[in-house]
């Protein structure tokens, strides 16, 4: 897996409501689904003037400035710097062969692949801060996908959400209840999310989680997901808080 074939299916499988090109920026509507649908994306080479513009145009979806950056992107980073933006939400995608997590299987009635999603899931969902607007995000994605309920101590204990591109999945929207933690349910969905994604005919599976996510970051370490990209966001202060970024 390159970088390049993760942040494209990292695009497809949570995508914005829409994309305009505007060299040499991609300005994406997210209409309220987070940083990851929101932010422009550098598609070539930019000049420190070339930023107004795409300023402007955010500006004209209603969004206040926000620019994601890849490794490749490092002298826009130093513009954007230069200019004020400040870093937000460092994030890694971790990833490995499929194979490494259908090894295993989930223990019996601890994670079921469902869509569309239960009004338990919306429930879990939302008490993790992933509303209607990330839920319309799920909706947009046009490949195979599906919904992922985990149970514990015989409660729905939580949610996430998986789709394919190409030959990789990728999950999204991870969010196990309070009371449920540190006991296994995120693990037992993503080995059943791995299993759905292995029936549809993916070879490797993925997860994007920010650097400040130890618990995350500790799981899919031990599940054998290495990083295998890296990107962050920036920010004018004049930006709120678009919430979560972990899988969503």
């Amino acid at each position: 897996m390159t970088p390049e074939a993760l942040f494209a299916t990292l695009e497809a499988t949570w995508p914005a409501a829409r994309r305009v090109a505007l060299p040499p920026f991609e300005i994406r509507d997210g209409r309220g689904g987070g940083k990851r649908v929101s932010a422009a994306i550098a598609t070539e080479t930019v000049a420190d003037d070339d930023i107004e513009a795409a300023e402007h145009a955010m500006a004209a979806l209603g969004q206040a400035p926000l620019f994601m950056l890849r490794r490749a992107d490092d002298p826009l980073d130093g513009m954007l710097a230069a200019r004020g933006y400040r870093i937000a939400d460092p994030t890694v995608i971790r990833a490995c062969p499929i194979k490494a997590l259908t090894a295993q299987r989930p223990p019996p009635v601890s994670a079921f692949t469902i869509w569309e999603p239960l009004q338990i899931m919306r429930d879990i969902w939302a008490g993790g801060g992933i509303g209607a607007a990330r839920l319309e995000v799920m909706n947009r994605v046009t490949a195979a996908r599906t919904g992922v309920l985990g149970r514990s101590a015989d409660k729905p204990a939580g949610a996430a959400f998986i789709a394919l591109h190409d030959d990789i999945a990728m999950v999204h929207a991870v969010e196990v209840r309070p009371e449920s933690r540190r006991l296994g349910t995120a693990r037992h969905m993503m080995l059943a999310a791995a299993h759905w994604a292995a029936e549809q005919g993916a070879r490797d599976i993925a997860v994007a989680v920010t650097e400040a996510n130890a618990a995350a970051n500790a799981l899919y370490a031990s599940l054998g997901m290495p990083v295998c990209a890296k990107y962050h966001y920036r920010i004018g202060d004049s930006l709120d808080d678009q919430g979560r970024t972990d899988g969503a």
